[in-house]
């Protein structure tokens, strides 16, 4: 299996609800790191997985929609903490349906997997991966 991966980050705001969260109950920030891979058997036409320059601003797109922003006052997130494993969820659905629009170029055509991994910091992280 072929991949291809890009980066980029984002900075929010959240609080978690429950004990087992302690302290990050309260507001508090954080930074993601998140990496997107894109995977397919055979290479494209052009001998590529996807065009990384779509790639790259698709990824930029939609963490756009999250950054510097307090993830508690989003309608799309109420009644959800907000941890490093629901938002890899998210950010895969949503560049999930950039690809499924068109947006990364109809080399995507082809794409059969995506994996989206937050790094929370250099010690944690958490990923979804599935089909497309």
């Amino acid at each position: 299996m072929y991949s291809l991966t890009v980066r980029d980050h984002f900075m929010i705001a959240h609080s978690f609800r429950g004990e087992v969260f302690g302290p990050a109950q309260r507001t508090h920030g954080a930074t993601y790191v998140v990496d997107a891979t894109f995977q397919r058997r055979e290479l494209d036409a052009d001998d590529l997985v996807v065009d990384i320059g779509l790639a790259g601003a698709a990824l930029k797109r939609v963490l756009g929609a999250f950054d510097l922003r307090n993830l508690d006052e989003l309608d799309a997130f109420h009644g959800r903490n907000t941890t490093t494993e629901f938002l890899a969820r998210r950010v895969f659905d949503d560049l999930a349906k950039t690809i499924a629009d068109g947006e990364l170029g109809p080399g995507a055509e082809g794409l059969e997997a995506l994996r989206v991994t937050l790094h929370e910091s250099h010690i944690a992280w958490a990923s979804y991966e599935g089909a497309l």
